[in-house]
This record gives structure tokens, sequence and C-alpha cells, in this order.
């Protein structure tokens, strides 16, 4: 066995873990690291708790003299808790998060020293923007860019430094990260959404966006991942045969958590809780070593944050743990992928969540409404949903192993495809009396107010109704939540304006009530957007035959998907909605492409590396092994041999078979990925990263994993599926 391989063996078999301890109340721990309200209390003025206040939940702006006072309280109580530094926490277009500290610490004209943070260091910094991704927004020699204050994601401290959640913008104003789009968004969902509300309840002032994500991973011994090239540099197996038992018996889904596991989950649920991330719900998930977290859900842009929080957290434990986690959608090929399903839905300041039935017909034809106009945007705007969710290593997952295909539909059960079903039928213009009773009492009245289990779950369907919520299924579990949730949002904004308008007219122009017009205008919608509803397996041919008849999307990879958002629709949607410009749009497309030629270009070269550096040799050592018992066998019994050792020379045959295809398709990969750097437009690079030189991999794939079914088993260089999948 090769000695890598064996030694990450020895060391994974012979862990040693700390014994859980889960005494106490959770609630204590609660938001200990957060500068939240009951920190502003004790430590801001009044007046600077009230501007912090508006700032929330107003949006007001936040002068420098407060922001002075606000930095001041701040300081003080980051210090109380031990922290030496601070940074501004931002979301560049990496999809990750980025921080650079400065120490409190400070030397005063007199040469004294001091702990020093004022206003401007808390609302505004300028970090080098110039190796980030920019899209083409900054040029590399300008590097200016400035990280700028939100006040809606409250400040915490992890470990000694003191965390400000920022956005990130170029010299010239464009978003340069994910948090600043998502914040417009919101905005913009917040303005749509509370006119709409206001037809119901004039008390309506705002409405915000929640969201609760479901983090999936996996929990690999760190000692068997580094033992692999392709998972610890891609994520990912480029190459592994399955497992003979894999997930089909079911046994891991809900079982027992394994006690080092558990260990790593508790420690991970206490510093979460510190850090005001509500987290409520840990199991093991459907694959081998694959588990799941899940936190109450919050504010849209707040829950964006901790889940990012979340993953810097969770890596950092798990590595006292001496586990990787692996966030990739398909680290290991045949199993379940990990997704980050996000549950969406619209609640008011007064209390109500605008995606839930009620007690009244009134109450459920609110509901029906934000019901049917989200239908209605997701029709309409579903193949820049589908964008959203594009990536190199959620292209692996989607359409694989329970999770949803690339083709986006809408699942909401069979009790509301009746409803649906039924409204469609309204007469257009005025109601008769007997149709206002039918209505109200027949059909909007008998929406039962609780619908969680009134409907089948269907786990293939790309955005499906939960009873209260709807759930976008697609979302891969390393992406940054912001990047669905800024589509999402938009593209129902806009929808909820053009609602209000028509709904406006009718009122107006044809003199109908409240009622009637908004009856009429659903009525038009659940006609228009009935092909994104579907009931059925996403899975199977005959779905992908009708998406196509029904002229839905059908975009299998990222190069694909990314088009539609530089079309002429996108760059008016979001304009209209104040979210993102036609530069910031071309900037996006453009990194998110670019992305995928690196995730492409990096695993090409891995998988090179891996055949000719270790595939290759591992083959012809176990080649040589084999000649020579051939050899000697012929020595013993002369020409008789090739009867005895016709097993022998038959493997012998097949490796070296094999070897000859294996060398042959890497060598091809290596010349298609030099002509696809030789383009320089990067649209058509990453079509020939996708269309020329990813196939190279499962074909490279298919003769390596059959190497490893020949070879004996303590030639092959790799930590095997069984062996990583099963360590616990």
């Amino acid at each position: 066995m090769p000695k890598t391989r064996f030694q990450a063996l020895v060391e994974s078999r012979n862990r040693e873990y700390a014994t859980i301890n889960e005494t106490g109340k959770r609630s204590d721990l609660f938001g200990k690291h957060v500068f939240n309200e009951e920190k502003m209390l004790q430590f801001l003025t009044a007046e600077a708790f009230d501007k912090v206040k508006s700032a929330i939940y107003q949006g007001n702006k936040i002068d420098r003299k407060i922001a002075d006072q606000v930095a001041e309280g701040m300081k003080a109580w980051a210090l109380s808790m031990g922290a030496t530094h601070y940074t501004h926490w931002f979301q560049p277009l990496t999809g990750a998060t980025a921080e650079k500290h400065d120490a409190f610490f400070d030397i005063l004209p007199d040469g004294r020293a001091m702990e020093k943070f004022g206003g401007a260091q808390l609302v505004q910094q300028e970090p080098d923007a110039s190796s980030f991704p920019s899209g083409g927004i900054r040029n590399t020699f300008e590097a200016r860019g400035y990280t700028a204050w939100d006040p809606t994601s409250p400040a915490f401290i992890y470990k000694t430094t003191l965390c400000i959640p920022t956005i990130f913008v170029a010299y010239t104003g464009e978003a340069l990260d994910n948090k600043a789009p998502l914040l417009r968004a919101l905005q913009a969902i917040d303005q749509a959404a509370t006119g709409v509300a206001q037809y119901f309840d004039k008390n309506v002032r705002k409405v915000h966006a929640t969201l609760g994500w479901e983090q999936e991973y996996f929990l690999i011994d760190k000692s068997l991942v580094n033992s692999r090239l392709d998972l610890s540099v891609t994520g990912r197996t480029l190459v592994g045969s399955f497992s003979a038992k894999g997930q089909q018996l079911d046994d891991h889904y809900f079982g027992v958590i394994p006690a080092r596991v558990l260990g790593f989950m508790s420690e991970l649920e206490k510093e979460c809780t510190k850090l005001g991330i509500p987290v409520k719900t840990r199991h093991n998930e459907v694959a081998p070593n694959q588990f799941e977290l899940a936190p109450v859900f919050e504010e849209a842009n707040l829950s964006v944050d901790h889940n990012l929080l979340l993953m810097d957290v969770m890596e950092e434990i798990a590595d006292k743990y001496n586990f990787s986690v692996l966030f990739h959608e398909k680290p290991f090929a045949g199993i379940n992928g990990s997704g980050k399903h996000n549950n969406w839905s619209l609640g008011t300041d007064t209390g109500v969540n605008l995606l839930s039935p009620g007690t009244t017909p009134m109450k459920n034809l609110q509901f029906l409404t934000f019901f049917v106009n989200t239908i209605k945007a997701v029709d309409t705007y579903e193949e820049l949903l589908r964008a959203s969710i594009a990536s190199a290593s959620n292209d692996h997952r989607l359409g694989a192993n329970e999770a949803p295909p690339p083709i986006i539909s809408i699942f909401i059960g069979q009790q509301l495809s009746d409803v649906l079903d039924e409204l469609e039928g309204v007469s257009k213009g005025k109601l008769s009396p007997q149709e206002k009773t039918e209505l109200k009492l027949n059909v909007v009245g008998k929406i039962p107010e609780i619908l969680l289990d009134n409907t089948d779950r269907n786990r293939t369907s790309p955005f499906a109704f939960t009873g209260n919520k709807f759930e976008m299924r697609g979302v891969g579990s390393k992406m940054n939540c912001a990047k669905p949730m800024t589509t999402l949002n938009t593209i129902v904004a806009k929808q909820l304006t053009d609602f209000k308008k028509e709904v406006d007219t009718l009122i107006d122009k044809k003199n109908l009530k409240k009622d009637e017009a908004v009856f009429n205008v659903l009525r038009e919608y659940i006609k228009t957007s009935k092909r994104i509803r579907f009931e059925g397996d996403g899975y199977g041919i005959e779905w992908q035959e009708e998406a196509r008849r029904r002229k839905l999307s059908f975009n299998k990879n990222t190069p694909e998907a990314l088009q539609v958002i530089t079309s002429k629709e996108s760059y008016e949607l979001f304009k209209q909605m104040g979210v993102m410009n036609e530069v910031e749009l071309k900037a996006h497309k453009e990194v998110e492409l670019g992305a995928y030629i690196f995730h492409i270009q990096i695993e090409g070269r891995v998988l090179g590396e891996m055949v000719y550096n270790h595939i290759i040799p591992a083959a012809i050592k176990y080649q040589n092994m084999l000649l020579e018992n051939i050899h000697g066998l012929k020595e013993v019994y002369g020409a008789a041999h090739k009867k005895v050792a016709e097993g022998q020379l038959n493997i012998l045959e097949q490796i070296g078979e094999h070897i000859v295809e294996i060398k042959k398709l890497t060598d091809e990969m290596a010349d298609a990925r030099r002509r696809a750097n030789g383009m320089s437009v990067v649209d058509k690079k990453a079509q020939a990263y996708c269309n020329n030189v990813r196939p190279y991999f499962d074909k490279i794939r298919e003769h390596s994993d059959t190497l490893e079914k020949l070879i004996a088993d303590e030639f092959w260089p790799f930590t095997k599926y069984r062996e990583m999948l099963f360590s616990k």
C-alpha cells in the first residue's frame, strides 16, 4: 500500500477526541459576541441608539457625529470582550468573505499609546481592490475600492477581532460584492410588497424578505482528504471507483450521529450561538458522512451574513476535530451531493407572513395575491433564476441523486392546484353577488390556515411551496445565498410592482372594487404562468421533453445559463428595480464565467498530474509484478505456462490497454486546454472549457476507475471511496 494512503488510514483510525459536554441553556449564550440592541443600550448614548435603530428599520443615514458616538461605544464593548483588532468584513465576488485587520492600538503625536477607533474607521475603509475580481469594472492598476458599514447587520467579535459587516464598491460607485445588490433588492421588495400589502392592511409600513437556509456538508477525516490531491485542491474526487456499499440501504439518513461528529457539532453550535446565528437542527443526511445544519429563519440580509460566517466557523472547528468540511456540491460521484436549500418568504412589520394562509377569506386573498405573484415572477424570469444558481461545481449536482434538475419549475401540491384551477374560471370584469360568495366562501375561504402537512414533498422540484414559504432547492452548498436571493427578490419586486399598476388601473378606470380587480388580475396570471407549475418527477426524459414543449429553458451548464444575465430584458429589470446597472451586470457575468474557467482549468491540471504521476506509475508497477510472476511460471512450466498464467496475462493485457487510452485522453485534454487558454473572449473561452475540455474528465475517470478495480489494493495510490465514506 502506498505510504501516504497507509499513513492516512492509520491516523484516521487512531483519532482521539474530547468528551461531549452539552449542558446549560443555549439561550444564555445567544448573541454574547454580537453588538446587538442589548449591547447598544448599554454602550451607546440614547441619541446614537435611536439613530442606529432608525437606520436599521427606516433606512435613514447616520451622520458623522453619530458615527463617532457609535464607534466609541462599539470600541468600548469590543475591548471589554478582549478584542484587539477590528476589520471591515465583506463579500467580494469570489463568493467567500474577506477581511483586513487593523489594531485598535495607535500612537498619539506626543508619543503616547492608546486604543483608537472613530466614526471614520467605522463607516468607511479603503482596502486594495486590485486583486479582487471586478469583471472589468476596474483596471488592475486602479486599486481604489471602498468598504462601507451596513448597520442592518450587527457587528460581532470572532476570536479577538471586531468584525463590521460592510458593502464593497469601486471608486466609481459600482458594486464589487454580493451584499450591495442584495440590499438594493431587499429595498425593492420592501417598497413593492408594502404597496400591495396595504390593499389588505393599511397599517403595514414595511415588508421584509426572510430566509432560512439548510446547509448540507460532508465531514471527512483531514488526513484522508490530504492524502488525495484532487480532494484537497479541487474539493471533489476526480477519480474513484464506487464503494460496494454507498447510500442504497438508507441507514445513514437520520441515523445516530457518530460521537466524534457530535463533538464537532456541539462546539460549532455553541460558537454559532455566541455569534447570534440561531442554529436549531442537526442530523445525518442521506449519503455516508454527509450532514445538515439549519437555523431559525431570519431577515434575508442577516441570514446571508450568518451563513457565510457559519461556513468560516465550520472550517475552523472541523480542523480542531481533525476533519475537513467539504462544501463542494458533488465531492463524491454516485451518491447524493450537497445543497443549500433557501426557504424564502415575506413578512410585514405587523407580524404577518404574507405566504401563510389565514382564518378569513380576506387573509387568504392576501395569501393568494403574494403566492400567485411569486409564481408569475418565477415563470417570467425562470431563466434568470436558473442563472443565479449556476457554477462549475453545482453543474455536477443538478439533476443527480435527488437534486433538482436545471429546468426551473414550481411544485405547489394538489390542494393549491385545485384552488388555482377554480380561480382560473373567474369572470372577466365585475363579479356577480353569487360569484363573489362562491369565491370567498368556497374557494378562497376554504384554504386551510396551516398548509404544511397538506402537500407532499417533491424532492426533485427546484422551487417548491412548503406550507408558508417557497423552498429554492437548486442553490449549491458552497454558494453565497446573496446571489439567488438578489435575483428572487428582484423579480418578485418587479412582478408586484406590475400587479399593483394593473389592479389600480382596473379600480380607477374600470370602476371595479378592490377584490374584483385583484381577482381579475390573478386570474390572468394563473393562466399565463401555468407552464411553470409541475407536480411530477423532474428526472425523467419525459419531463425534459415536456419542458421543451412548454418553452421552459433547459440550460444544462453554467456557460449556457449565464448568457441571460446580459440580455436586454435583464438590463431593464435590474435597472428599473434599482438593483444593478448594465456595467455591474456585465461584470457579474464576466466574473462568474472567469470563475468557471479557472475551476475547470485547475481540475484539468490536477487530473493530468494524478494520471501521469500516480495512476500510470501504479499500473506499471503492478504490471511489473505480474510480469515477474508470469516469468517465474514460465521457468517452472515452460511452454505450458500460458495456460497456468492465463488470468495474469489477461489482466496484464487489460492494464496495458487502459494505460494507452488514459495517456492518450490525458494528452488530448491538455491540448484542448491549451487551445481554450488561447482564446481572449471570456464567453468563448468558457464554452471551450465546457464543451472541449470538461468532457475528457469522465472518459479519463472511466479508465482510472477500471484500473483501480484491476490493480491490487496495496498498489493503488489514492484513498478509496469505502475508506473515506465510512471512516468515523
